[in-house]
């Protein structure tokens, strides 16, 4: 079992620094003076699931659920 938990522990580290990296990767949420007049309606904004933008989103979404899997798995005392 000792093999198993230093195993998950560096999978742990790497999901942790992929995690951290994806976060500082995105764009911020705030549209700032463009939403005024109009330019947040974009083509690009429209179809931000088929982005770059999405694909980071969606990335995220599965190392964090990995992340605290990771998290409760580790913490058991096995």
């Amino acid at each position: 079992m000792g093999i198993l938990r230093i195993v998950l522990t560096v999978v742990f580290v790497l999901v942790s620094i992929a995690l951290v990296t994806l976060v500082l990767m995105q764009e911020g949420k705030s549209e700032g003076l463009g939403a005024i007049a109009g330019a947040a309606e974009t083509y690009w904004g429209k179809n931000k699931g088929r982005s770059m933008e999405g694909t980071l989103v969606k990335l995220t979404k599965i190392l964090a659920a990995a992340f605290i899997l990771l998290a409760v798995i580790l913490n058991l005392n096995f």
